[in-house]
């Protein structure tokens, strides 16, 4: 999951309503209800306008009303440059989405009694540990997937993101490095890394992969046949969308990011006509359907449907812009898979999802019955807030006035802009005219971080090169910003996640250690710089 600054024309594929294959069509004109025509007579403006406004390349649509599919829609194009429009039928990485199909495959393991919510992790997972002893015993399944595991914000991400050459096994071993924040239980703080863990333990009590459990008791029996569980598994596929990124205010199709070591929070990729149906088993407390004798199929029991949807860990509320006072909820809570709040009066269960190229949302309204995804082919958490609020006042109260799309948009220009202010000033100042405390060779050699691994700083000809051993995108040009600061500007420009690079002197004047930050807020958590404590590699005597 990723920072999200809206907190954070295109052609379409056809002005007509699609529905997913085998599902009630959309009513009729006579007989349709007032949320149903207003969605009719808006979807393609709101979209198109979205796009224009937000500079997204494609977006996906699906929305589900009691029990029916109203609409599974492409709008825009797959990759900018090339003529091949998105359809319902597009596959897109849904990232953290994928969180929910993690909870609901412990769900179906819970359910056959090979494990209980509150097990200890280390019961499924016998050299599990992580920081503190005491958690290492007490953290359970639950914690695991409901982001109150003691460590911070994006903890532990930059063994996976961007893509790197660590192993699953590897990433949960090293948990034992990460300093925890909290303790355990006492603050919500978003993390990937226990989700990684609940897909390891998934395959452990399945006697499968992850990929070959979600893709026998959820995919297959909810009619999800498109979906799939890796990057790889898209290979041949031509109906499938492109990752795009911008580099300053210019965007641009970028390489996808796999992440085969992190699938337990963010392996899905699938299409607007079965998430269509994921959202419908949702909407359903888990239930598929019958079978010939009138039996009730289900992926999960109805008692683990309550409990996906039942809060969990206490989220702070923030206040937000004035002009989207409305959107405030009156609660926030993380349950399994989903964060829970207020809209309307009503519940709603939801979750973003974001990885290099690509933001997709799930919104459920259970008491109406109503299901919303977007999925897109860009990083733009604006986009996203504003269909959302845009489609729920179409579906929910069609009287509603509220120009959804052009407020979100103003919101986050003006802290965009507010960003960029910050960033000149802080740079104005700067000592500018100050100087290394030692020779720019000096600053050369390996580093260790006794969780991440080492980095490197190599001279180049005149060019200082700092190297992150795991990560291979990771690399880019060192510049003196002031003092004993660099600033790192890594190659893949698109990445948006240049850092502070500080140096502190033993009294002898020899490096002590290494430590970064992101220079904007704007970068997204995962790139958890901060978390670094670098100390230098001494070299061997001659």
């Amino acid at each position: 999951m990723t920072r999200i600054t809206a907190a954070i024309l295109l052609a379409f594929s056809g002005a007509a309503l699609a529905q997913a294959p085998a599902t009630a069509p959309i009513a009729s004109a006579v007989t349709q209800d007032v949320s149903t025509a207003s969605l009719n007579a808006h979807l393609a403006t709101d979209v198109e306008r979205t796009m224009k406004l937000f500079d997204v390349p494609g977006i996906a649509i699906a929305i589900v009303k009691d029990g029916k599919v109203v609409a599974t829609q492409g709008f825009g194009v797959r990759k900018l440059g090339a003529p091949d429009k998105v359809g319902g039928k597009t596959l897109f990485e849904v990232a953290s989405n994928s969180k929910a199909f993690t909870v609901a495959a412990l769900a179906t393991l819970v359910d056959e009694g090979k494990l209980a919510w509150d097990d200890p992790v280390t019961k499924h997972l016998p050299d599990f540990q992580m920081y503190d002893a005491y958690v290492t015993h007490a953290l359970t399944v639950r914690d695991l997937v409901t982001h109150r595991g003691g460590l911070g914000l994006g903890a532990g991400d930059l063994l996976w993101w961007p893509a790197t050459d660590v192993p699953t096994d590897e990433i949960i071993h090293k948990l034992r490095y990460i300093r925890p924040a909290t303790s355990l239980r006492s603050t919500y703080a978003y993390n990937n890394l226990l989700y990684i863990v609940a897909g390891r333990i998934v395959a452990a009590k399945s006697g499968k992969t992850w990929g070959e459990t979600i893709h026998e008791r959820i995919l297959a029996p909810a009619g999800m046949t498109a979906t799939t569980t890796s990057l790889a598994e898209n290979a041949g596929n031509p109906d499938v969308a492109n990752a795009h990124s911008k580099t300053g205010d210019k965007i641009a199709a970028v390489k996808s990011m796999p992440a085969p070591n992190a699938v337990g929070a963010v392996g899905i990729n699938t299409n607007a006509e079965d998430i269509a149906r994921w959202m419908n088993v949702l909407l359903a407390g888990g239930r598929v359907g019958t079978d010939a004798n009138g039996k009730e199929i289900r992926l999960y029991s109805a008692k683990q449907a309550r409990e996906m949807w039942m809060a969990q860990t206490p989220m702070r509320i923030g206040e937000p812009d004035p002009r989207l006072a409305a959107t405030r909820p009156n609660f926030l809570a993380y349950g399994l898979g989903f964060q829970l709040r207020d809209w309307q009066g009503r519940l709603v269960a939801l979750h973003s999802g974001a990885l290099q190229g690509f933001y997709s949302k799930v919104v459920l309204v259970p008491e109406a019955k109503l299901g919303i995804a977007i999925l897109t082919n860009a990083e733009s958490g604006g986009s996203l807030n504003a269909l959302q609020y845009q489609l729920l006042d179409r579906m929910l109260d069609p009287s509603a006035t509220t120009d959804w799309i052009g407020t979100v948009k103003a919101v986050e220009d003006e802290n965009h802009a507010k960003e960029l202010a910050r960033l000149k000033q802080a740079n104005a100042a700067r000592a500018a005219k100050s100087h290394p405390s030692l020779a720019r060779t000096a600053y050369d050699g390996e580093y260790q971080d006794p969780w991440y691994g080492s980095a490197t700083i190599r001279h180049e000809g005149n060019r200082q090169i700092l190297t992150m051993s795991r990560t291979p995108d990771l690399t880019g040009e060192l510049e003196h910003y002031q003092h004993d600061t660099f600033i790192v500007r890594w190659k893949e420009r698109n990445f948006n996640a240049d850092a502070y690079v500080t140096f502190a002197l033993n009294p002898d004047g020899s490096i002590e250690r290494m430590r970064m930050q992101p220079i904007t807020t704007e970068t997204d958590f995962s790139y958890d710089f901060q978390d670094l404590n670098f100390t230098p590699v001494k070299k061997p005597a001659p």
